[in-house]
Protein backbone atom coordinates (compact mmCIF):
# COMPACT_ATOMS: atom_id res chain seq x y z
CA UNK A 1 0.00 0.00 0.00
CA UNK A 2 1.23 3.49 -0.81
CA UNK A 3 1.48 5.30 2.52
CA UNK A 4 1.73 8.98 3.33
CA UNK A 5 4.43 10.67 5.39
CA UNK A 6 2.91 9.46 8.67
CA UNK A 7 3.05 5.81 7.57
CA UNK A 8 -0.65 5.28 8.22
CA UNK A 9 -2.32 6.10 4.91
CA UNK A 10 -5.14 7.80 6.80
CA UNK A 11 -4.28 11.45 6.37
CA UNK A 12 -3.31 13.73 3.49
CA UNK A 13 -0.27 15.55 4.80
CA UNK A 14 2.12 16.24 1.94
CA UNK A 15 -0.65 15.80 -0.64
CA UNK A 16 -2.31 18.31 -2.97
CA UNK A 17 -6.02 18.22 -3.80
CA UNK A 18 -7.92 20.00 -6.56
CA UNK A 19 -11.65 20.47 -5.99
CA UNK A 20 -13.95 21.94 -8.64
CA UNK A 21 -17.41 23.42 -8.08
CA UNK A 22 -16.32 24.87 -4.73
CA UNK A 23 -17.70 28.41 -5.06
CA UNK A 24 -20.68 28.09 -2.71
CA UNK A 25 -19.93 28.41 1.00
CA UNK A 26 -22.67 25.89 1.75
CA UNK A 27 -22.00 23.41 -1.05
CA UNK A 28 -20.46 19.97 -1.35
CA UNK A 29 -17.32 21.27 -3.07
CA UNK A 30 -16.37 23.68 -0.32
CA UNK A 31 -17.21 21.16 2.42
CA UNK A 32 -14.88 18.73 0.66
CA UNK A 33 -12.10 21.31 0.46
CA UNK A 34 -12.46 22.03 4.17
CA UNK A 35 -12.27 18.35 5.09
CA UNK A 36 -9.36 17.48 2.80
CA UNK A 37 -7.54 20.54 4.09
CA UNK A 38 -8.16 19.53 7.69
CA UNK A 39 -6.59 16.16 6.86
CA UNK A 40 -3.43 17.97 5.82
CA UNK A 41 -3.83 18.52 2.08
CA UNK A 42 -2.95 21.75 0.35
CA UNK A 43 -5.94 22.60 -1.79
CA UNK A 44 -6.75 24.31 -5.07
CA UNK A 45 -10.43 25.22 -5.34
CA UNK A 46 -12.22 26.27 -8.50
CA UNK A 47 -15.54 27.77 -9.55
CA UNK A 48 -16.89 29.74 -12.48
CA UNK A 49 -16.80 33.10 -10.68
CA UNK A 50 -14.47 35.21 -8.56
CA UNK A 51 -16.42 34.31 -5.42
CA UNK A 52 -13.93 31.46 -5.15
CA UNK A 53 -11.52 33.97 -3.58
CA UNK A 54 -13.93 34.30 -0.64
CA UNK A 55 -13.70 30.54 -0.16
CA UNK A 56 -9.91 30.71 -0.31
CA UNK A 57 -9.94 33.37 2.41
CA UNK A 58 -12.15 31.19 4.60
CA UNK A 59 -9.91 28.17 4.14
CA UNK A 60 -6.77 30.18 4.80
CA UNK A 61 -8.29 31.59 7.99
CA UNK A 62 -8.51 28.04 9.37
CA UNK A 63 -4.86 27.33 8.61
CA UNK A 64 -5.36 25.47 5.33
CA UNK A 65 -2.98 26.32 2.50
CA UNK A 66 -5.29 27.15 -0.39
CA UNK A 67 -5.45 28.84 -3.76
CA UNK A 68 -8.38 29.62 -6.04
CA UNK A 69 -9.15 29.57 -9.75
CA UNK A 70 -12.10 31.10 -11.61
CA UNK A 71 -13.00 29.74 -15.02
CA UNK A 72 -15.46 27.75 -17.08
CA UNK A 73 -14.15 24.19 -17.12
CA UNK A 74 -16.35 23.27 -20.07
CA UNK A 75 -13.52 24.93 -22.00
CA UNK A 76 -10.61 22.48 -22.33
CA UNK A 77 -8.15 25.37 -22.22
CA UNK A 78 -9.52 26.52 -18.87
CA UNK A 79 -9.11 22.99 -17.54
CA UNK A 80 -5.55 22.88 -18.81
CA UNK A 81 -4.78 26.26 -17.21
CA UNK A 82 -6.25 25.13 -13.87
CA UNK A 83 -4.11 22.01 -13.74
CA UNK A 84 -1.00 23.89 -14.83
CA UNK A 85 -1.62 26.54 -12.14
CA UNK A 86 -2.05 23.86 -9.50
CA UNK A 87 1.10 21.98 -10.46
CA UNK A 88 3.10 25.17 -10.77
CA UNK A 89 2.05 26.37 -7.32
CA UNK A 90 2.36 23.10 -5.41
CA UNK A 91 4.68 20.91 -7.47
CA UNK A 92 2.32 17.95 -7.46
CA UNK A 93 -1.33 16.95 -7.79
CA UNK A 94 -2.52 13.89 -5.88
CA UNK A 95 -6.29 14.19 -5.58
CA UNK A 96 -8.89 15.41 -8.09
CA UNK A 97 -12.48 15.91 -6.99
CA UNK A 98 -14.76 16.59 -9.95
CA UNK A 99 -17.68 18.34 -8.27
CA UNK A 100 -18.50 20.99 -10.90
CA UNK A 101 -22.02 20.63 -12.27
CA UNK A 102 -25.58 21.85 -12.15
CA UNK A 103 -28.80 20.22 -11.02
CA UNK A 104 -31.01 21.34 -13.89
CA UNK A 105 -30.61 22.33 -17.50
CA UNK A 106 -33.49 24.75 -17.29
CA UNK A 107 -35.65 26.68 -14.87
CA UNK A 108 -37.08 24.23 -12.30
CA UNK A 109 -40.53 25.39 -13.31
CA UNK A 110 -39.87 24.47 -16.96
CA UNK A 111 -39.17 20.72 -17.03
CA UNK A 112 -37.04 19.26 -19.81
CA UNK A 113 -38.45 15.80 -20.45
CA UNK A 114 -37.18 13.35 -23.05
CA UNK A 115 -39.88 14.56 -25.43
CA UNK A 116 -39.50 18.27 -24.82
CA UNK A 117 -35.77 18.81 -24.26
CA UNK A 118 -34.03 21.02 -26.80
CA UNK A 119 -30.66 20.32 -28.35
CA UNK A 120 -29.27 23.32 -26.46
CA UNK A 121 -30.51 22.01 -23.09
CA UNK A 122 -29.12 18.55 -23.79
CA UNK A 123 -25.70 19.90 -24.74
CA UNK A 124 -25.58 22.27 -21.77
CA UNK A 125 -26.30 19.48 -19.28
CA UNK A 126 -23.71 17.12 -20.71
CA UNK A 127 -21.14 19.90 -20.92
CA UNK A 128 -21.57 21.08 -17.34
CA UNK A 129 -22.01 17.71 -15.67
CA UNK A 130 -19.83 15.39 -17.75
CA UNK A 131 -17.48 17.23 -20.09
CA UNK A 132 -15.97 19.21 -17.21
CA UNK A 133 -14.93 15.95 -15.53
CA UNK A 134 -13.46 14.58 -18.76
CA UNK A 135 -11.54 17.81 -19.39
CA UNK A 136 -9.91 17.67 -15.96
CA UNK A 137 -9.18 13.96 -16.02
CA UNK A 138 -7.40 14.22 -19.36
CA UNK A 139 -5.08 16.82 -17.85
CA UNK A 140 -4.58 15.21 -14.44
CA UNK A 141 -4.16 11.51 -15.18
CA UNK A 142 -0.80 11.88 -17.00
CA UNK A 143 0.61 13.69 -13.96
CA UNK A 144 -0.68 11.00 -11.61
CA UNK A 145 0.76 8.27 -13.84
CA UNK A 146 4.16 9.91 -13.72
CA UNK A 147 3.94 10.13 -9.92
CA UNK A 148 2.68 6.57 -9.56
CA UNK A 149 -0.14 7.73 -7.31
CA UNK A 150 -3.52 9.38 -7.69
CA UNK A 151 -7.06 9.58 -6.40
CA UNK A 152 -9.92 10.78 -8.61
CA UNK A 153 -13.37 11.15 -7.06
CA UNK A 154 -16.25 12.14 -9.33
CA UNK A 155 -19.35 13.58 -7.70
CA UNK A 156 -22.25 12.04 -9.60
CA UNK A 157 -25.79 11.70 -8.21
CA UNK A 158 -28.32 9.04 -7.38
CA UNK A 159 -30.27 10.57 -10.30
CA UNK A 160 -29.26 8.61 -13.36
CA UNK A 161 -26.92 5.93 -11.97
CA UNK A 162 -29.40 4.70 -9.32
CA UNK A 163 -32.85 6.24 -9.81
CA UNK A 164 -34.73 9.00 -11.61
CA UNK A 165 -37.35 11.71 -11.26
CA UNK A 166 -39.39 13.22 -14.10
CA UNK A 167 -38.46 16.34 -15.99
CA UNK A 168 -34.68 16.47 -16.26
CA UNK A 169 -33.65 13.80 -18.74
CA UNK A 170 -30.31 15.34 -19.68
CA UNK A 171 -29.11 15.67 -16.08
CA UNK A 172 -29.87 12.00 -15.48
CA UNK A 173 -28.05 11.03 -18.67
CA UNK A 174 -25.02 13.14 -17.73
CA UNK A 175 -24.74 11.72 -14.22
CA UNK A 176 -25.15 8.16 -15.50
CA UNK A 177 -22.39 9.03 -17.95
CA UNK A 178 -20.24 10.16 -15.03
CA UNK A 179 -20.40 6.65 -13.61
CA UNK A 180 -19.49 5.15 -16.99
CA UNK A 181 -16.55 7.54 -17.31
CA UNK A 182 -15.44 6.65 -13.78
CA UNK A 183 -15.42 2.94 -14.47
CA UNK A 184 -13.73 3.26 -17.86
CA UNK A 185 -10.93 5.34 -16.37
CA UNK A 186 -10.62 3.09 -13.33
CA UNK A 187 -9.69 0.02 -15.34
CA UNK A 188 -7.35 2.00 -17.58
CA UNK A 189 -5.20 3.36 -14.74
CA UNK A 190 -5.57 0.78 -11.96
CA UNK A 191 -2.08 -0.59 -12.64
CA UNK A 192 -0.59 2.90 -12.19
CA UNK A 193 -1.42 3.33 -8.50
CA UNK A 194 -4.44 5.49 -9.37
CA UNK A 195 -8.00 4.90 -8.21
CA UNK A 196 -11.08 6.44 -9.81
CA UNK A 197 -14.38 6.32 -7.93
CA UNK A 198 -17.72 8.13 -7.83
CA UNK A 199 -19.92 9.40 -5.03
CA UNK A 200 -23.68 9.66 -5.54
CA UNK A 201 -25.43 12.17 -3.27
CA UNK A 202 -29.19 11.96 -2.80
CA UNK A 203 -31.26 14.79 -1.32
CA UNK A 204 -28.60 17.09 0.18
CA UNK A 205 -29.55 20.40 1.78
CA UNK A 206 -27.52 23.27 0.36
CA UNK A 207 -28.27 27.00 -0.09
CA UNK A 208 -29.66 26.21 -3.55
CA UNK A 209 -32.10 23.54 -2.34
CA UNK A 210 -35.77 24.17 -3.04
CA UNK A 211 -38.54 23.65 -0.51
CA UNK A 212 -39.65 20.60 -2.48
CA UNK A 213 -36.18 19.07 -2.31
CA UNK A 214 -36.06 19.57 1.46
CA UNK A 215 -39.45 17.88 1.77
CA UNK A 216 -38.21 14.91 -0.22
CA UNK A 217 -35.22 14.71 2.10
CA UNK A 218 -37.59 14.50 5.07
CA UNK A 219 -39.22 11.48 3.42
CA UNK A 220 -36.00 9.44 3.27
CA UNK A 221 -35.50 6.58 5.76
CA UNK A 222 -33.08 8.85 7.63
CA UNK A 223 -35.92 11.37 8.06
CA UNK A 224 -33.91 14.36 6.85
CA UNK A 225 -31.91 15.62 3.89
CA UNK A 226 -28.18 15.04 3.99
CA UNK A 227 -25.54 17.63 4.74
CA UNK A 228 -22.65 18.62 2.44
CA UNK A 229 -20.11 17.51 5.01
CA UNK A 230 -21.62 14.01 4.95
CA UNK A 231 -20.93 13.77 1.24
CA UNK A 232 -17.47 15.23 1.82
CA UNK A 233 -16.74 12.44 4.29
CA UNK A 234 -17.28 9.81 1.59
CA UNK A 235 -15.16 11.78 -0.88
CA UNK A 236 -12.36 12.06 1.68
CA UNK A 237 -12.41 8.35 2.46
CA UNK A 238 -11.86 7.56 -1.22
CA UNK A 239 -9.09 10.17 -1.46
CA UNK A 240 -6.97 8.63 1.27
CA UNK A 241 -3.75 6.77 0.43
CA UNK A 242 -5.13 3.83 2.41
CA UNK A 243 -8.03 3.43 -0.04
CA UNK A 244 -5.69 1.92 -2.60
CA UNK A 245 -7.75 -1.17 -3.52
CA UNK A 246 -11.12 0.51 -4.07
CA UNK A 247 -11.63 1.63 -7.65
CA UNK A 248 -14.44 1.93 -10.18
CA UNK A 249 -17.05 2.02 -7.42
CA UNK A 250 -20.16 4.13 -6.76
CA UNK A 251 -20.71 5.17 -3.14
CA UNK A 252 -24.33 6.19 -2.54
CA UNK A 253 -24.88 8.89 0.11
CA UNK A 254 -28.66 9.20 0.40
CA UNK A 255 -29.84 8.22 3.88
CA UNK A 256 -31.09 4.88 2.58
CA UNK A 257 -33.49 6.44 0.09
CA UNK A 258 -32.50 4.31 -2.90
CA UNK A 259 -33.15 1.04 -1.06
CA UNK A 260 -36.48 1.98 0.54
CA UNK A 261 -39.43 0.18 -1.06
CA UNK A 262 -42.14 1.77 1.12
CA UNK A 263 -42.64 5.52 0.79
CA UNK A 264 -44.85 7.94 2.70
CA UNK A 265 -44.89 11.64 3.43
CA UNK A 266 -43.38 12.60 6.81
CA UNK A 267 -46.02 12.82 9.53
CA UNK A 268 -44.88 16.28 10.62
CA UNK A 269 -45.51 17.68 7.14
CA UNK A 270 -49.18 16.87 6.37
CA UNK A 271 -49.29 19.29 3.46
CA UNK A 272 -46.06 18.14 1.87
CA UNK A 273 -45.96 17.15 -1.76
CA UNK A 274 -45.65 13.46 -2.60
CA UNK A 275 -41.97 12.40 -2.45
CA UNK A 276 -40.32 11.43 -5.71
CA UNK A 277 -37.09 9.64 -6.43
CA UNK A 278 -33.85 11.33 -5.29
CA UNK A 279 -31.78 13.88 -7.20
Amino acid sequence: MSLDATGTGFDLRGRVALITGAGSAGGIGFATAELLGSLGARVKVASTTDRIEDRVAELTATGIEAQGFAGDLVDPEAARALVEDTFSAFGRLDVLVNNAGMTSVSDPESPATVESITDEQWTAALDRNLRTALNLMRQVLPLMKEAGFGRVVNVASTSGPVSAYPGDAAYHAAKAGMLGLTRAAAIEVAHCGITVNAVAPGWIETPSSTAGEITKGLATPAGRPGRPEEVAASVASLALPASSYITGQLVVVDGGNAIAEERQAPAESPGAETPQAPS
